[in-house]
């Protein structure tokens, strides 16, 4: 177990390269299973979640090499699937949120896929009905053990077929599963209401690449005619956009002249906008945004006059992952905003820590917070305080950065679950953040 000791009120300046994406990473990898061919994957991160995922992968059977830093291949030519019924992959499964991806995979080029009930950030109830739901409508068979918290999905003569289906919810994990089982089926599969993040769209692209028939890519509206088999491919992972995020966030609340490197601005989608509405300077130079220092930032309002209301959505609406990042950014802010997180009922309970620090933040419910920013007049004071979830637990280190005096981090394996070496990259550019061993 590990915390964070954070000395605040140091400003930061310099580069930093943002990591590849970890929601990305989570289904690139569970595509491997594809094919028997070989994979080679450039920019993984070095996150907790994708390393468990790599390691689940080599039990299965996968040959894994690790080819340079964050470049790996991957080749699923000896899948041993008795692996499946073994106490270790129930074990290990259960740890890790990202897991319930191979199960699409699985059932595609294997007839069958087990999975027990996945871990991940309590963050609020992450059904996965859209997930076997998808998968029934292709002709599996659906068994859940409630006993062993366990799911199994097979087929009776080892081949999906194509369906026309329309998802209950833009679901990216859902729809990545249902896209993997489908490029194996017989026939053609239709998904309407499906996400198009562009990670959803990176793992179509590969699949295309590697012989997969997928059109209406960057749409809700997919079709895919299945085909006998898949080949190998090479794939470039993008930069994480919620990193990214944390960033522009992180600079604004510590006053910092930042250039975030490498972004691949045109799929941030509307990110770079939100900060902007919360009065937040940045300049991009190719693909490379700078954050210069800023003493104050001013939160827009709406065009009547009223207070900004700031919501997730499904792409291309603002991402979810970054709604804590945007609402400890608002605490120094001039202004009010109020923070709608739609999706998940348990996200902002954090906001406890934040308000014990001295931010002027109002619990409306479960899914709002008003926040009366500060304008930097009264900063926030060190507190001890522990990580609940990844996104929270970079918030409230956002916030210990820019807090007056020590803090203390409890939990930081959340944070290490999402973020790579992000005490070290942020120490190389002007952080005191120390990492303790307890």
């Amino acid at each position: 177990m590990s915390i964070f000791k954070v000395t605040g009120g140091k400003k930061l300046n310099g580069e930093i390269i943002p990591q590849g994406a970890k929601n990305e990473a989570l289904q690139i990898l569970s595509a491997v299973l594809l094919t028997p061919e070989e994979i080679v994957i450039h920019n993984i991160p070095a996150i907790r979640d994708v390393l468990k995922l790599i390691e689940l992968l080599a039990d299965l059977g996968v040959t894994v090499k690790k080819i340079t830093e964050d470049t790996y291949s991957f080749k699923a030519d000896n899948i041993n699937l008795e692996f499946l019924n073994s106490a270790e992959f129930k074990q290990k499964g259960a740890g890790l949120r990202g897991s319930i991806m191979i199960i699409g995979p699985l059932l595609a080029r294997f007839g069958k896929g087990y999975i027990p009930s996945p871990g991940g950030d309590k963050i609020g109830r992450r059904r996965l009905d859209t997930h076997f739901i998808g998968f029934m409508k292709l002709g599996a068979k659906f068994e859940y053990l409630a006993d062993e918290q366990f799911y199994k999905v097979s087929t009776e003569n080892g081949k999906l077929k194509g369906a026309y289906m329309l998802l209950d919810e833009a679901s990216v994990t859902g729809t990545a599963n249902i896209v993997m089982a489908a490029s194996l089926a017989h026939g053609t599969t239709t998904i309407y209401n499906a996400a198009c993040e562009p990670y959803l769209q990176q793992l179509c692209k590969m699949l295309n690449r590697m012989g997969a028939n997928i059109s209406g890519i960057g749409s809700n509206l997919l079709t895919i005619n299945g085909v006998e088999n898949l080949g190998g491919t090479t794939h470039t992972m993008l930069p994480d956009m919620i990193e990214i995020g944390s960033f522009i966030g992180l600079a604004a609340m510590t006053e910092s002249e930042i250039t975030i490197k490498n972004c691949h601005i045109p799929e941030l989608g509307v990110i770079p906008d939100i900060f902007k509405r919360l009065g937040i300077q940045m300049e991009f130079n190719g693909d490379d945004i700078f954050i210069p220092s800023q003493k104050n930032y001013q939160i827009d309002t709406f065009i009547d006059g009223s207070i900004l209301t700031i919501s997730d959505a499904p792409w291309p609406g603002f991402t979810p992952d970054l709604i804590s990042i945007i609402l400890v950014t608002a605490t120094q802010a001039r202004g009010n905003v109020l923070i709608h997180q739609k999706m998940f009922e348990s996200r902002l309970f954090f906001v406890d820590n934040l308000i014990d620090m001295g931010a002027k933040i109002i619990l409306c419910d479960p899914h709002r917070v008003n926040i009366m920013g500060l304008d930097k007049k009264i900063p926030l004071k060190g507190i001890t305080m522990s990580s609940p979830d990844i996104r929270a637990g970079v918030a409230m280190l956002i916030a210990a950065m820019s807090a007056n005096g020590e803090s203390t981090i409890k939990n930081i394996e959340q944070i290490d679950r999402g973020y790579q070496n992000i005490d070290a990259r942020l120490n190389k550019i002007g952080a005191d953040i120390v990492r303790i061993e307890i």
